[in-house]
This record gives C-alpha cells, structure tokens and sequence, in this order.
C-alpha cells in the first residue's frame, strides 16, 4: 500500500470539480452551526434527497436551539416521522436541552465540548467543526471511508474501529491548511455521486492519485464484513376501533420505536381472544404493509375490529381518529392510519 502525501494529492482538481458539480442543498451556503447539527444527523443513513423535505419542514417548525430545546418530545418525532431511526430525533432533543443549559443555546466550536452533546460522535463533531467554524476537522462518513480505502487500495474491512481511525488519520494528513473545509465537503461529495458502490472512475476528479484505480482494484474496494441475514416477521396488527376513537400504544422506554405510536400487533390473530376483554365484530381486512427497520423485514396484516363496549386495556389508550393526525407513528403503522383516515367520515359514524 502506497503512502500519499499533500504534495501528490491533486486539491485543485477536487476543487473545481467540486464547486462545478455539487448538488444544491438548503443546508449547504452559509449554514449556521445549528442548520449544520440537524442536517447531518438527518443525513445519516438517509439518502439527500429524502432529507431535503425533512430539513426544510423542520428548520421552519424549529428554527432556533431553543425552539426545539422548548418544543413537546411526540412534536419532534412527529416532525421525524418517516425518516427512521427515531434514536436521532430524541438526541437532538436533548442536546438541545443541554445547549439551553450549558452553553446558552449555542454550539460550541471544540471537540471536547461538543462530545458531551447527545448524540454526537465522531464524524457529526468534525462535521460540525469543519463546515459551521471552518476549522481543519476531518468528518469522516461511509462516502470518505469508500473514498479514502481505495485512494490507498486499503484492503482491511471498513466496518473494523481500527479501520475507521486508521483512514480519520490520513484525511487529517491530507486536508490543506486553506480551506479545508472546502475540500473535506468535496470528499463526502465525491464519495457520494462519482465513487459510488460502482465507481465511475474516469469522471473522477483525482484518479491520477488513486491507487485503487492505478491497480486496478477500485470495484473491488472497500471490503466489507459479511453482513448479518434480515430477521422476517409476521404480525398480525388488528385496528379496533370504537365510534371514532381506536385504540393504540405508545412505545417507550429505550425500545427502538420510543415515542411512536403503534397499533397493537400479534404473531397469530388466536392472540386477539384473550388480548381485548370485550367482544369485538371483525370488520375486514386493510392493506398488508411491509416495514424495515434494523435487521428486520416485517409483514403487517391489518385487520380492522369494531367493538361493542369501549374497555381499557393495560399499556393501551383510546384516541379520537381526527387526534391521530398530529401523532407520530412507525412507519408500517403509518401507512395503515393512513387508510384508517382515508374513511375518516365512515368511521366518525362507528362503521365503514
């Protein structure tokens, strides 16, 4: 493996290439430390384009530190709702209580600061450092670890801690002493459009320096553990409802959908008997709705119930259908409310 230094690296290539081909963001442009914060942790494991909607609705709803320090937890998810990873959406919430607190509502400019904000790593730190204070902070994400792993022809799993500080290190080394910024934003970019999965070498801005490409090994690269096979469910999400209120459970705790809401769901419909202690009238059924999420494929059969007597049920609550709009929901149990609402009128009436 090759070493590379900055006389060798091609920086104005990468330059110009970078400031004629990158792609229009509402974060990118004199973003503010804050605008910075929230798209990057948007960003992460989500495609821009998806993000662009988000930011914007979000940056209009929370516009300030302190608005979202202030704002209601089950207002925030539901400005989340649909991105996933709902983990993200509580962080920056509470990082922004300690912001209020501790640093009056502001983002600090080091690294030993802001590691104390929910939240934040290692690549969010150096992006923050790099792209709102302009300092010389490597912010390394998955688009720089393919990038650099084949710039050195690197053959060790990227996935490995020992891999990930090793490349940290050598974009530190290469990063110019002006406008580092600049260059750390066209990596992520580069690995972003042309170093893809499949990389398109001959449009790449710096392939004279790239080892992987000079060897022939660029699609090979990065190596990658071998990755854990999906976890298939199937539940059974029966939707009782009550004249116009249905009946729903929050997550909580430290589950991965906390703060969502959801539907109750079985493995086998027989659950349903011993689940509701009134008699229920089985309606029909809705749509099947796929949802991901971590490691695992879920198949959602919902069917819709009506019951006779309205009853509690422990960890449930009844909620009125036109309430259910301003809540967050899973994203499986999401598409179901939303044909739920969709008979919105039928329903008021206790029927479909």
């Amino acid at each position: 493996m090759k070493t590379l230094d900055k006389g060798e690296f091609p920086y104005q290539n990468l330059k110009s290439w970078f400031e004629r081909e990158k792609r229009i963001f509402p974060w990118r442009d004199n973003p503010s430390p804050y605008a910075v914060w929230v798209s990057e942790v948007m960003l992460q494991q989500t495609r821009a384009s998806v993000v662009v909607g988000y930011f914007t609705r979000w940056m209009a709803k929370f516009p300030t530190i302190e608005s979202l320090a202030a704002a209601p937890v089950d207002e925030v998810i539901k400005m989340w709702e649909g991105l996933g990873y709902y983990s993200r959406a509580r962080n920056l919430k509470e990082g922004a209580i300690h912001l209020t607190k501790h640093h009056n509502s502001l983002l600090p400019s080091d690294a030993k600061a802001l590691s104390k904000v929910k939240g934040l790593g290692p690549y969010t730190i150096g992006a923050i450092l790099s792209f709102a204070f302009h300092k010389k902070s490597a912010a390394v994400d998955g688009n720089v670890l393919r990038v650099i792993s084949r710039m050195f022809a690197f053959e060790q799993e990227i996935d490995l801690p020992s891999t990930q500080k090793w490349i940290r290190e050598r974009v530190e080394e290469l990063l110019p002493d002006t406008e580092s910024w600049v260059i750390m934003e066209a990596l992520i970019e580069l690995g972003a459009t042309l170093c893809g999965k499949k990389p398109a070498c001959e449009a790449c801005p710096v392939q004279d320096a790239c080892q992987g490409y000079l060897l022939g090994k660029a699609e090979n690269l990065p190596k990658r553990k071998k990755r854990l096979p999906s976890i298939f469910l199937k539940r059974i999400v029966p939707v009782i409802y009550h004249r116009n209120e249905l009946l729903l459970q929050k997550q909580e705790g430290k589950k991965v959908m906390a703060g969502l809401f959801e539907f109750p769901y079985f493995d086998e419909e027989r659950h349903l008997k011993t689940f509701y202690p009134g008699h229920l009238q089985k309606v029909g059924n809705l749509k099947e709705v796929e949802h991901t999420f971590t490691r695992y494929r879920a198949r959602l059969i919902p069917t819709l119930w009506e019951a006779e007597e309205k009853k509690e049920v422990e960890g449930f609550i009844w909620i009125e259908s036109e309430a259910m709009q301003k809540l967050p929901f899973s994203s499986g149990h999401r598409k179901i409310t939303q044909e739920v609402l969709g008979k919105h009128a039928n329903l008021t009436h206790g029927k479909f």
